[in-house]
């Protein structure tokens, strides 16, 4: 069974101020790998520490995928529910950039099941400076 990482808000913090300029400003050139893995992995971490369970899974490929949400449990095949967004998409709806309607309306996230709309209530994860 894999290991259950847990996310350290001031590294979370420190992970998404170092591509925070980049969110801001989609002009700029993406952030390295490193510092995007970084700041995608620990806000997902994020929202399975504040809404822990496994009802509904969060994907961002090719970063992190976490259960989260506390209800009926899916343990093997596909979930019923699934959240994705590529990795911009996720931290912009992390840091409260761009809300979730808006994500979906634009065909950026994602959402098959009932309960996924769920993850509107636990977001954003982590402010923005500016």
């Amino acid at each position: 069974m894999a290991v259950r990482r847990s996310a350290d808000p001031a590294k979370t913090r420190a992970a998404v101020s170092a591509v925070a300029d980049w969110l801001r400003d989609d002009g700029l050139p993406e952030p390295g790998r490193t510092e995007l893995g970084d700041a995608v992995r620990l806000t997902a971490r994020t929202l399975a520490a504040l809404a822990p369970g496994a009802s509904v899974e969060v994907r961002v490929p090719p970063f992190v995928a976490v259960q989260c949400i506390s209800g009926l449990e899916h343990r093997r095949g596909n979930p019923p529910n699934v959240v994705e967004a590529d990795p911009r998409t996720w931290l912009l709806l992390a840091t409260g950039l761009l809300d979730v309607a808006d994500a979906v309306a634009s065909g950026a996230l994602q959402l098959s099941g009932a309960r996924a709309t769920e993850i509107e209530h636990w977001l954003p994860l982590v402010a923005v400076d500016g």
